[in-house]
């Protein structure tokens, strides 16, 4: 048997949609064994996949393949995260200076905050 790597990075959801997987390889995002490669590249067991995203590269290897989108609790039984700790905590750190850099207060307003401000200009116009 064998599977594109688009379709694999789907189906052990590593990406959201067939179409941004095919993205992520198309930009270079994803490499197998070291290489650079096509959509359409297939893949085999035991190949190790590496994911670049925004300042880590993440690495998993095949421990089999298939044809389906699996459950998340499933997929650990297709895939094996084989990530350096080091990986890991550049992209801790970057997830931190991301949730520091938007302040509370700035941006769009989150949902319950949209209400509440609804609620109190509904409030006002009634008087």
């Amino acid at each position: 048997m064998s599977v594109r790597i688009d379709k694999f990075l789907w189906c052990v959801r590593l990406a959201k949609t067939r179409s941004v997987a095919t993205e992520l390889v198309k930009k270079g995002k994803v490499k197998i064994n070291g290489e650079a490669i096509k959509p359409a590249r297939e893949v085999k067991e035991g190949d190790v996949i590496m994911l670049s995203k925004n300042v880590a590269n993440f690495e998993y290897k095949i421990i089999q393949l298939l044809k389906n989108r699996v459950g998340a609790k499933l997929v650990p039984d297709y895939l094996l995260d084989i990530t350096s700790t080091e990986e890991l905590e550049k992209y801790k750190t970057y997830q931190t200076a991301q949730r520091a850099y938007k302040s509370f207060g700035t941006g769009k307003p989150t949902k319950k905050e949209r209400r509440a401000i609804e609620d109190f200009l509904d409030w006002t116009e009634d008087e």
